[in-house]
């Protein structure tokens, strides 16, 4: 029996996975389903080949075969798709089973059994001679570098899963504890053969140093790890360990004993064979309680008489003889270790392409879901940066310029005193516009689209409220006549009802903003008609201002101040023309922005087999949202370039106001343009609230009919149930009696009597299923109005 341990591998089931990856690449993009069927076949095959359990060399082959078709897989399907994987705890294959919808949970598994294989070729191998000891110690190095490459795997599965949910096996702590021990067992096979040849005492025990070492790691990775891994193991292996910590301390210091007497230290001899009694007795001691394997025990009493003989022996001669002062354990100078082993990470897990030969990787032909997930981060981040940063703010700055020169009275007051008489052509220019979109016949036009819509939006409603209530009537209907073994209309109607109270307050809401839209109409509309007549008459319901170059009221210095206020007026106009230009230039460059090549590009250039992630295109995203920022930088110092404008406007207005404040005829005519310049804003204002409740009511429509038509389809489910079991009644009443004769006509107290009978519930029979049918699923995320909002209404 070996004195080494090996671990089992953990035993998985059966997986169907044509369905769930079909389903997921029909669902996600990045090809079609189809394509793949002969992936999904082939991927069945080499999982049911990696799964057997079968301890052979050629195994090694397979199970690293899987796992590098597992990292092309992983390369182009995220690892959280829904696909049901599971297995048992390594050591209590017949406990319940993990079942996770994880694929790294999958690659760790095969891993887990990679190293398991490793260690139990290495277990069985014979190290009678020194070839065998050096394949066993190769493949307890391969066992250990395995698990090492694991342990890079397990964050990945962490991120996943809740913690509860990890396996215990499939921690970090419970694998480096395997780890160290699959080492330890390298590095004493390592001692074994410097025993065989014969290395200086000295060196043997810095190497069985190291041997205690590495064992003493993997007992306080599996004593200390949190959540507690000591109870999944074996009850031996713990003492095990520990026993041969103990054995190997003992060793070390009996072999630095031969060589304090190959230097003549006789007391330092037998100090270090005292060590090793002491150590020997432990691990005996340990391992007998332990109940360990009695090969392991056999070798440490074998060490443990050995040293006691030695120590007898020590101790005699220098009694009699050296006559030397024996140290104390404390003062003995540390054996340093020498070590002799290292994880080596199989060639086929630090290339996964060694793995593959000449096979095909798996959905090699599917765009990776990493790069899918950084376009479609990049389209997302693209797009918000300019709605927010560049539109945005752009219509924010505008608003503000809007409101300040509003407050001033600007343009209105300049244009009444530049031009006395006649309309200031800005004027004239909104004039023209409301005529050209013949203002006033679209805005009647719209509203009564509005109302017509809204009527049909009602009308789809209460459509949807006649199909139940005609349901309600034939179940009330029918309740009188038979009785009926499912629940009433007004009981299983209920979440349809819930549904159609909320339209119904939905489409109030909007009854209530339409109606503000058509009294600020009410109250717009002669002054916006204005903006239609033609320029003579308009021009005629504006007040000129008698003005004369020389008039007591247009001073030198009016003339002075209206003079500096147009600059400004026309270098703010200048400004906000640059800025319509730079969200223009901003919109082309996004619509036109299509990052696809450059992401399949630089996903092209990962190695083979590389698990992509959209977080490794990170850089390429920085760089590529970098082109907009001259867009952002440009924008700020438009808002500084205006809000200095503005500034100014600002107090030149003040000393334009000052130098004209008694002159009525002005201020008259600046009324009457502000008056005009305002109807063409509620103009446009009111023009935008009739589009957006057009289009929701539009939008509203189809939802509304989607639910007439689930009120249509529970309705109809509804009447075929009452069919079946009137059906039935009907059956039992013509049913044959005990004699064989037809039972007709029965009275309706015996009828209702039968139907009620043992054996005739519809509950009970084949009719059953009928009762427990239920309407439609009517779960929020079916509908999308859930998340629907009424337009803005308008404002006031």
């Amino acid at each position: 029996m070996s004195n080494l341990l090996d671990f089992p591998p953990k035993k998985t089931y059966d997986l169907d996975l044509e369905t769930p990856i079909q389903d997921f690449i029909s669902a996600h993009g990045g090809g079609h389903p189809d394509e793949f069927k002969y992936d999904i076949k082939q991927w069945h095959s080499l999982r049911n080949n990696a799964v057997a359990t079968v301890v052979h060399v050629d195994q090694i082959d397979v199970l690293s075969l899987y796992h590098a078709q597992l990292t092309s897989i992983l390369s182009k399907l995220p690892s959280d798709i829904p696909l049901e994987i599971s297995y048992a705890p390594a050591f209590n294959p017949r406990k319940l089973p993990v079942t996770l919808n994880n694929l790294t949970f999958e690659r760790a598994a095969i891993l887990f059994n990679l190293a398991s294989l490793y260690s139990q070729l290495g277990a069985s191998t014979d190290r009678s001679n020194t070839d065998g000891i050096k394949n066993a110690v190769a493949r307890y190095q391969y066992a250990a570098g395995t698990l090492s490459y694991l342990n890079t795997v397990l964050p990945s599965l962490s991120k996943g899963i809740d913690e509860e949910e990890q396996p215990l096996d499939l921690t970090s702590p419970f694998v480096l504890g395997l780890k160290n021990l699959m080492l330890a067992q390298a590095q004493e096979c390592s001692w074994q053969l410097a025993k065989i040849n014969h290395y200086k005492n000295s060196l043997i025990a810095k190497i069985a140093t190291r041997v205690a070492s590495l064992y003493a790691l993997s007992l306080q990775e599996f004593r200390n790890a949190n959540p507690s891994v000591k109870h999944i193991l074996p009850s031996d292996w713990i003492p095990h360990i520990e026993a041969k910590y103990h054995h190997f301390t003992a060793v070390a210091a009996f072999r630095k004993s031969l060589d304090e007497t190959e230097n003549s230290r006789y007391g330092y001899e037998i100090s270090r064979l005292s060590k090793a009694q002491e150590e020997a007795k432990k691990a005996y001691d340990i391992g007998r309680r332990g109940k360990i394997t009695a090969s392991v025990l056999e070798d440490i009493k074998s060490l443990l008489d050995t040293v006691q003989k030695d120590l007898a022996r020590a101790q005699r001669d220098n009694d009699l003889i050296y006559h030397h002062d024996v140290p104390a354990a404390a003062a003995l100078p540390i054996i340093q270790e020498t070590n002799l082993t290292d994880s080596t990470i199989p060639p086929a897990l630090r290339d996964p392409n060694t793995a593959l030969k000449q096979m095909q990787p798996l959905f090699d032909g599917l765009v990776g879901w990493g790069a899918r997930e950084a376009m479609n981060i990049y389209n997302d981040r693209k797009q918000t940066l300019v709605r927010e940063r560049v539109v945005e703010a752009a219509q924010e700055l505008q608003f503000q310029a809007d409101e300040q020169l509003r407050s001033m009275n600007l343009p209105a007051a300049l244009e009444a005193l530049e031009r006395p008489i006649g309309l200031p052509p800005s004027l004239l220019r909104k004039a023209e516009e409301v005529q050209l979109e013949n203002g006033l016949s679209r805005v009647t036009a719209s509203i009564e689209d509005v109302r017509r819509l809204a009527q049909n939006n009602q009308a789809i409603l209460d459509g949807a409220m006649d199909i139940l209530d005609s349901e309600a009537s034939e179940d009330e209907a029918a309740r009188n006549e038979i009785p009926l073994n499912r629940l009433p209309s007004h009981e299983a109607n209920v979440e349809l009802i819930e549904k159609e109270r909320r339209y119904r307050r939905i489409l109030a809401d909007a009854g209530e903003s339409d109606e503000t839209i058509r009294q600020k109409w009410d109250d717009w509309e002669e002054s916006i008609a204005q903006l239609t007549w033609n320029e003579a008459d308009l021009e005629a319901s504006v007040p000129s201002s008698t003005v004369g170059s020389s008039s007591n009221f247009q001073s030198l210095q009016t003339r002075n101040h209206a003079r500096s206020l147009r600059a400004r007026l026309e270098q703010l106009d200048a400004l906000h023309h640059d800025r319509d230009q730079l969200v223009n230039q901003a919109r082309n460059l996004e619509a036109a922005d299509d990052i696809q090549p450059r992401v399949l590009k630089v996903a092209s250039g990962f190695e083979r087999l590389t698990e992509i992630r959209a977080d490794m295109f990170e850089d390429i995203l920085d760089e590529e949202l970098a082109k907009y920022d001259r867009f952002i930088n440009v924008m700020g110092d438009l808002q500084q370039r205006e809000e200095s404008l503005l500034g100014d406007i600002r107090v030149i207005n003040e000393q334009f106001l000052e130098s004209r404040r008694d002159d009525p005829s002005v201020k008259d005519r600046e009324h009457a343009l502000q008056s005009l310049d305002l109807a063409y804003f509620k103009y446009r204002e009111i023009c935008r609230n009739l589009d957006e409740g057009f289009k929701f009511y539009n939008d509203l429509a189809g939802i509304l009919t989607q639910f007439r038509e689930v009120c249509k389809v529970w309705s109809l489910q509804r009447r075929r149930e009452l069919h079946d079991m009137q059906a039935h009644i009907s059956f039992e009443k013509l049913s044959l009696n005990d004699d064989g004769r037809v039972q007709q006509d029965l009275p309706s107290s015996e009828a209702r009597t039968r139907s009620d009978a043992p054996g005739t519930q519809l509950s009970g029979s084949r009719f059953a299923h009928l009762s427990s049918r239920a309407p439609p699923s009517l779960e929020s995320q079916e509908w999308e109005f859930e998340d629907m909002n009424l337009p803005p209404g308008p404002g006031k």
